[in-house]
């Protein structure tokens, strides 16, 4: 998706955010830089880096919401995370370095999916033979051995309303059930002395009830049948020190640690339906490199990771300085800084440069303003993009032009109760009054006062749904007026309810 323009990239956010234009237009030109930079020779890339973006703007407005969707348009490895949980070195909180072994978590887990969809045609076909070995329990013949030992066939004793021998035939008359192994019949031993002739039929008779029971399992017929299977669990990890955890040790000592934790393997009787799947998640494991997918995450989460900060000004300073419980924050600004401008973060996937990783920060800036940044960090932070608050038109687009509007998220809850749930414009237009009233009167939560007036709304609805399958119900301006009239004529209630 790296090749999309800056145009294209704008009219895929425009399906899910409206408005915010500027940020739009930042972002997609972020995007494309990337791209761009990928294509340079290997000296001049060397010299580029992101210019790392700022979002300035009240809650609710579209921030984090533009940096979710861009990720996902990408396919990048992102993460969210809040700028107030994490503090100083030396003071309670998480250490800021876990924001970038976090990305790479995210990073390994789209590797992995990449990784298991190649491999997946091959698992399944494992997970046949797995199934079928544990179904028929065969034991093969040693080559090697002078002399061979006489193979076994052992069948379970699976509980079966059949009592026909355990045998293969080449009638095209007989059944699949033909097949089936009979209760109590568990042994079928193979004499000693046979011959070449012999022997060469035995072994055909076995691979033409394998496949009899191969394509028996494939159309879900022994689906009910219960095997048992041996899964390995690892064991959870060991809380080295109380109030850190294992994330912030060490990522080396970590390590050392898992690796002294044996795994678990015990034995759980399971339906051959449920076995598939824990089976090709086990094949799927086996199959994938760990190692070259670890090194790809890497590689990946320092070409392509997108990191986004929310509540960076929460970290602010203003002029008095700082005092009480928010003596860390000028600290939390320290400690992010060389992890913006590029340094070399070590993981247990080993060690990640964050030279090439796109920051995006933003914050409401309420109480303080982006100059109370430390100029280190302002520095690194060159684009600047202010969003701006919603307007009545805007809660209008909001309700109604994105594909999942929250409208239409209604519209589809109250139709699984078998709701015809429908809003007439003028209610639309009301909704949107009030909500954009509301914040103009208390405080401005952008869009995300609609849904507090639209759960408010449909309350009613919601509670009597059961009973009103098969009916429509048609929100008008005056259901709107009836619900929330009571609230907008109240200042201080709504303060509480809105």
């Amino acid at each position: 998706m790296y090749e999309m323009t800056p145009t294209e990239v704008v009219a895929q956010l425009d399906q899910f955010i409206v408005g915010q234009n500027d940020a739009k237009r930042a972002v997609a030109i972020a995007l494309r830089n990337r791209w761009r930079w990928k294509q340079l020779p290997d000296e001049m890339r060397r010299e580029v880096t992101p210019k790392n973006i700022l979002m300035i703007g009240p809650t609710g407005v579209g921030k984090t919401e533009i940096t979710r969707r861009l990720a996902k348009l990408t396919g990048a490895p992102f993460v969210k995370v809040e700028a107030s949980k994490y503090t100083e070195v030396g003071y309670y909180g998480r250490d800021v370095e876990s924001i970038i072994r976090d990305l790479v978590e995210a990073s390994i887990g789209i590797v992995r999916d990449t990784a298991r969809a190649d491999v997946e045609d091959e698992a399944r076909a494992r997970v046949e033979d797995r199934i079928l070995d544990l179904l028929l329990k065969t034991t093969e013949p040693d080559e090697h051995s002078v002399p061979p030992e006489p193979s076994r066939l052992v069948i379970p004793d699976f509980p079966t309303p059949f009592t026909l021998p355990f045998q293969a035939t080449d009638d095209a008359n007989s059944s699949e059930e033909d097949a089936l192994p009979a209760s109590g019949e568990r042994v079928a031993d193979v004499p000693h002395g046979e011959s070449v002739d012999e022997e060469r039929e035995r072994h055909e008779r076995q691979n033409r009830t394998r496949e009899k029971f191969r394509q028996m399992l494939r159309d879900g017929k022994l689906n009910d049948r219960v095997i048992e299977l041996s899964i390995e669990q690892k064991a959870a990890s060991v809380q080295m020190f109380s109030g850190l955890g294992m994330e912030q040790m060490d990522p080396n000592m970590q390590s050392v640690f898992e690796k002294l934790i044996p795994s678990q393997t015990r034995t759980r009787e399971m339906t051959v339906e449920q076995a598939k799947q824990v089976l090709f998640d086990q094949i799927v494991d086996e199959l994938i490199d760990q190692d070259s997918l670890q090194e790809e995450a890497v590689r990946l989460a320092e070409s392509s990771g997108i990191v986004f900060i929310d509540e960076i000004d929460k970290v602010c300073v203003d002029g008095e300085g700082s005092k009480g419980p928010d003596v860390s924050r000028q600290g939390v600004q320290r400690d992010l800084l060389p992890i913006v401008e590029g340094t070399t973060v070590q993981t247990k996937y080993g060690n990640l440069k964050t030279d090439n990783i796109l920051f995006i920060a933003a914050g409401a800036f309420h109480t303080s303003r982006p100059s109370d940044m430390m100029p280190e960090l302002q520095g690194r932070f060159p684009i600047r993009v202010e969003l701006t608050d919603l307007t009545r038109d805007d809660f209008v687009r909001i309700l109604t032009e994105p594909k999942a509007s929250l409208l239409r998220q209604y519209e589809a809850l109250l139709k699984i109760e078998g709701v015809k749930l429908s809003f007439s414009e003028d209610s639309i237009q009301k909704i949107a009054d009030c909500a954009f009233q509301m914040n103009q009167s208390t405080q401005n939560i952008g869009a995300r006062r609609l849904h507090t007036i639209l759960e408010r709304l449909l309350e009613g609805v919601s509670f009597d749904a059961p009973g009103l399958s098969g009916k429509a119900v048609v929100i008008d301006s005056e259901a709107v007026q009836e619900h929330l009239g009571e609230i907008l004529g109240s200042e201080d209630l709504s303060q509480f309810i809105l």
